[in-house]
């Protein structure tokens, strides 16, 4: 593939995601509910979903999905530590990598595997580092302690980076971290109640989602 073909690819990626506006993050225990889950939140609207390494048999999983999700549904792998998981989850069909940490051998795999980079990072340094050094998105985590303000405040010398609050989004709150700036927003438990998922009540699920993609909306001022 050459270099453009490689940067449309991840160009593409990228837009998406932006578009979508909010990852839905699986840390699922029971994997085996993983469709059923897939299916309620794309119902309700979430187009961009990460599969988490702490989730068992996650690889086999991105494998067994990619091929199977909703039309315009993008799938990436989150919690990745290093090259070789990189490989791995490119091979089972990922799209993006998302990771907790800034490790310039994950970004340097995703581009050797075309596929966008979206490296953990907590102070600005960190994000203007990853981004140097070819961060597609970066991931502002943990966001829990921060707040939306943190991320304008950051924004304010670094527009040009794109940044995606993780930990502490919740269905209320994501609106308010768009208008801060956020591109997206990273959720995982607020959107994934871990009781519905349990009780089968995946309605819940979809309601959430519904919930969030408005509030993303109206916070982007789209009717």
């Amino acid at each position: 593939m050459s270099k453009t073909s490689q940067h449309t690819r991840i160009t593409e990626v990228v837009l998406a995601v932006e578009r979508a506006g909010i990852v839905a993050v699986i840390r699922m225990k029971d994997p085996n509910k993983l469709q059923a889950v897939v299916d309620a939140i794309a119902e309700g609207g979430i187009r961009a979903l990460e599969i988490t390494m702490t989730v068992p048999g996650a690889v086999d999983l991105i494998r067994d999905l990619a091929p199977r999700l909703p039309e315009g549904f993008i799938l990436g792998a989150g919690t990745v530590l290093d090259a070789e998981t990189v490989a791995r989850v490119a091979d089972a069909g990922a799209r993006y990598v998302v990771s907790p940490v800034f490790r310039r051998s994950v970004i340097d795999a995703c581009r050797a595997r075309d596929l966008a980079a979206m490296p953990g990072c907590f102070t600005p340094t960190e994000i203007l580092d990853a981004w140097d050094a070819g961060a597609d998105i970066v991931k502002v985590f943990p966001a829990t302690t921060l707040g939306p303000s943190y991320l304008k405040d950051v924004r304010a010398p670094l527009p040009q980076v794109k940044l995606m609050p993780t930990g502490g989004v919740t269905v209320e709150n994501a609106g308010d971290w768009i208008r801060a700036g956020a591109v997206a927003v990273g959720v995982g438990t607020s959107l994934l109640d871990a009781k519905a998922i349990a009780d089968g009540n995946f309605h819940v699920l979809k309601t959430n989602a519904e919930r969030m993609i408005a509030n993303v909306r109206a916070a982007r001022g789209q009717s």
